[in-house]
């Protein structure tokens, strides 16, 4: 008996995308729905990348349309990023189409080692994905990204960005020797954010991560005056101290009309690896609450783990020394929420409207 429209519409409707919740019908996902007869043949278009839920999301929709009735089922999923609204006033980046800014409120938090697995998890989804190391006085991304050697300029104007894992990366790490002391004033320092930033030549980005240093300084005010973030990502400790700070960065992007994306918990637990014995050792709970307080999300939480220290350090953080790995997976996780929140958020229209020129004529 041959389906339609309706039918297929209400199966996909009792559908539930297991990264944002809701059915594929109201997200506008299910797209070039073709009926003959009883098969049926449609694309899944993901706002976020998930190259790793694309299959379980085609056997979802199958089994779906399986039960409904259907024949022969042909279903194509993919992931399309599009640009979406910054802060009032900034322009977008060329070759950026969404600006993710990692921060945290005190230093030895985990804040860089979150920052590159983050972004190295949105390219593990499918995103072409960039990484800024804003942090100019101490700059780390360099050295876990394994990158070494310095910059080309094909034009004597702009620099290549390096590569490493796969990521587009720039750092003032590049540009000077691992012993030299940035010894600059914060208005040089804002500068070679910029800098680094809008004379970078980045090539066609979803994502532009953004390891910010610690602290609401120059570094932060400046990127929420001149650089078009999409939302910025909280990471702290569970122990007091690291939260009375990471509610004052937290504080500062709301106030600046920049999103928060969540808060990420790093050090949340630690896993004896002889007895398994799970401690609290920073305390426990507080970032959960910090998220209840604010209204904003838990993206996750990260154990105190020996591994993801040394997988740093050695130049290959866990998300590709370890793709397999619960660490790893818990990024994934992270990355995919980030991203769902951002597809979630409002469009940036501002390539659809022309500009006007007013002349005497």
């Amino acid at each position: 008996m041959p389906l339609s429209e309706a039918q297929v519409q209400s199966a996909l409707r009792g559908l539930v995308d297991p990264n944002t919740g809701k059915d594929f019908v109201s997200t506008r996902s299910a797209r070039n729905i073709r009926i003959s007869g009883e098969d049926v043949s449609l694309d899944i278009e993901l706002g976020y990348p998930g190259k790793s839920q694309h299959e379980p999301i085609r056997a979802q929709v199958t089994q779906a349309l399986k039960g409904a009735g259907a024949g022969k089922v042909a279903v194509k999923v993919g992931s399309r990023v599009v640009a979406h609204a910054v802060q009032r006033g900034v322009k977008l980046v060329p070759g950026i189409k969404n600006i993710i800014a990692v921060a945290s409120g005190k230093g030895g938090v985990g804040k860089s080692t979150t920052a590159v697995n983050l972004a190295l998890a949105l390219s593990a989804e499918g995103a072409s994905v960039g990484i800024l190391d804003a942090d100019i006085y101490g700059p780390s991304q360099p050295m876990m990204l394994g990158i070494a050697g310095r910059p080309e300029s094909k034009d004597g104007k702009r620099i290549e960005p390096m590569e490493g894992h796969g990521l587009q990366a720039s750092s003032i790490g590049f540009l000077i020797d691992i012993d030299t002391p940035m010894v600059w004033r914060g208005p040089m320092v804002t500068q070679a954010l910029e800098q680094l930033l809008k004379e970078t030549n980045w090539r066609e980005l979803d994502y532009l991560v953004i390891d910010l240093p610690p602290g609401t300084g120059d570094i932060q005010l400046t990127l929420a005056q001149k650089v078009p973030v999409t939302g910025a990502v909280i990471v702290t400790t569970p122990q007091d101290i690291a939260l009375i700070d990471a509610r004052k960065g937290l504080k500062m992007f709301e106030k600046v009309g920049i999103p928060i994306l969540g808060v990420v918990e790093n050090m949340s637990f630690h896993v004896c690896p002889k007895c398994g014995h799970e401690s609290h050792i920073f305390g426990s709970g507080g970032a959960e609450r910090m998220s209840k307080d604010y209204g904003t999300e838990l993206l996750g939480q990260l154990p105190l783990d020996e591994s993801i220290r040394s997988q740093a350090d050695s130049g290959r953080p866990t998300v590709v020394s370890d793709p397999d790995g619960p660490a790893a997976e818990i990024y994934r996780r992270i990355a995919r929420r980030c991203a769902v929140k951002i597809a979630e958020s409002q469009r940036d229209m501002t390539s659809k409207f022309p500009n006007i020129v007013v002349q005497n004529t």
